[in-house]
């Protein structure tokens, strides 16, 4: 076994701060919708909760754009340029995560400091951090201060159509968060991942490949 060094200080930084936040949203916003079922907190306090926790969230997501857009980790999220090669990956890892992996076969993808992940994870990570992550933030910002931004509620259909948005973004995140989860738990050992993203480094064999359950002392 090997270790490389696959998450820097400042994605580490980056990913506990989004999750933990994450977590935030989730339950205040639980709390602001369903606030008849069970009070936990008050109604503004849910709210203020929700409102400061996206603010940090919204400035955390430009610190991991700017780290990305200026540096060479970009490659971590750009897709093989043979078209040909990324689609033949894709089915491979598509096999690997449907059956294969309950074959006890080896993960097809081998991750390295500048490519650490895999086809999917790539296009999954691309439509989320730039598609429905600016969606879910900008759905937020216009009902915070829905005066401020009622020409673009009004140019989306009004506020019920702004906030359906928003909670279908919620809904979407929440999935993600429990498919997230799961594939965490798909390392050489149940927590290596997560160990991973506390200290950078991530275990490997020896050939370059995550080490696999089997293949434990």
């Amino acid at each position: 076994m090997k270790q490389i060094y696959i998450h820097p200080l400042p994605v580490r930084i980056w990913h506990w701060i989004n999750a933990l936040g994450f977590l935030v949203l989730i339950a205040s916003g639980l709390q602001i919708r369903y606030l008849e079922i069970a009070e936990v907190v008050s109604f503004k306090t849910a709210v203020d909760v929700h409102n400061w926790i996206g603010f940090v969230l919204i400035a955390n997501y430009f610190l991991w754009l700017g780290f990305y857009m200026f540096t060479d980790k970009i490659t971590v999220y750009l897709p093989e340029m043979n078209s040909e090669k990324y689609f033949k990956d894709s089915w491979r890892q598509i096999k690997f995560y449907g059956y294969e992996i309950f074959l006890g076969k080896v993960n097809p993808h081998h991750p390295t400091p500048y490519h650490k992940f895999n086809p999917l994870q790539i296009m999954m990570y691309q439509i989320v951090m730039l598609l429905f992550v600016p969606i879910q933030f900008l759905s937020g910002l216009f009902l915070w201060d829905v005066k401020q931004f009622a020409f673009w509620v009004d140019l989306l259909g009004g506020i019920r159509i702004v906030d359906t948005i928003h909670v279908v973004m919620f809904i979407v995140f929440s999935g993600f968060l429990v498919m997230h989860l799961y594939l965490i738990t798909l390392g050489h050992t149940r927590f290596a991942h997560i160990k991973a993203m506390l200290t950078g480094y991530e275990e490997v064999d020896d050939g370059g490949k995550h080490a696999q359950p089997s293949e434990k002392k």
